[in-house]
């Protein structure tokens, strides 16, 4: 299973019914948590994510409606007994703040955290992990701050049974297949697996972009995505204020996931100046038609 489910999908101020920026990407039996705005762990509570299965968490940039949640969120986690390791990657100075914030309060994890930095020098593959692979690249804001990309693939050659059986290769042996191995057979003929197995179905992509200004620079990223998370802070009249806040517009996200490829676009990260999100969702699909607001609790099937 790859899919997204949606935590937050507001802005810098919260409101009674928005939260601050944060996403679960679900990867067969792992959690990936993507920022985590304050009361990201009562989201948790809400939706019903179960914290054991949280594996990493990926946090873009350094202001706080992307990450003032982290430090509750990790002591409530070893306060539970949690065990496992967990591995936080986000900009460097976050593992200062970390550390700071638990030695004042005397706080000992009750598990291993390891931090991994992000920094424009070391930009592209950050994680492989079974069969997921995640890339990071910088975006257009006012500090640091980086957008993901989720790739999962299916590693596993198809076996084509008529043809392994011609070659009488047996079944023992079909595993080896998958994994791209040749087939030595006792006459002496070495049978080539392209012989009797299929490439893996093409595998599926998630693309993140956190807080940016619109450019035309990031959209080979989102190319030929499955899905695309892009932050839409302004309806398409305020392009120019969205601008000087290096943030986004409606039509600015659906041209980028429109130029990109992409086949389905979900927007987030709404100003707390909009009480109906109704117009985000008809403004972005006049340009790309596949497009939806990001709802907290809904989760989108990658």
């Amino acid at each position: 299973m790859f899919a997204v489910t949606i935590l937050g999908n507001n802005s810098a101020l919260p409101t009674l019914e928005r939260h601050p920026t944060a996403q679960i990407v679900t990867c067969n039996d792992q959690l990936i948590l993507l920022d985590c705005g304050e009361g990201t762990q009562l989201q948790f509570a809400r939706y019903k994510i179960r914290r054991s299965r949280l594996r990493y968490i990926f946090i873009s940039h350094l202001h706080g409606d992307h990450y003032f949640g982290l430090i509750g969120l990790l002591n409530s986690l070893s306060l539970l007994g949690r065990q496992n390791p967990l591995t936080v990657f986000g900009p460097p100075e976050l593992e200062t703040i970390i550390q700071l914030q638990l030695q004042c309060s005397g706080t000992i994890l009750q598990f291993k955290l390891q931090f991994v930095p992000l920094t424009d020098d070391k930009q592209g593959v950050i994680l492989e992990d079974k069969d997921l692979t995640v890339s990071f690249f910088p975006v257009q804001h006012r500090i640091p701050c980086y957008g993901f990309v989720f790739e999962m693939q299916k590693r596993k050659r198809k076996i084509i049974p008529d043809q392994a059986k011609a070659y009488e290769i047996p079944a023992a042996y079909f595993s080896h297949l998958q994994a791209g191995a040749d087939y030595q057979r006792k006459d002496g003929l070495l049978v080539k697996n392209d012989w009797v197995t299929l490439p893996p179905p093409k595998g599926k992509k998630y693309v993140y972009f956190a807080d940016t200004a619109f450019s035309e620079s990031l959209i080979p990223y989102a190319n030929d995505a499955d899905l695309v998370y892009h932050e839409t802070t302004y309806l398409g009249d305020l392009a120019e204020r969205a601008a000087e806040r290096f943030h986004s517009t409606t039509v600015q996200a659906a041209t980028l996931a429109l130029k990109a490829g992409a086949l389905r676009l979900i927007v987030g990260h709404f100003s707390s100046k909009y009480t109906d999100l109704t117009p985000f969702e008809t403004e972005c699909r006049e340009v790309f038609p596949n497009a939806d607001v990001a709802m907290e609790g809904t989760s989108y099937i990658i």
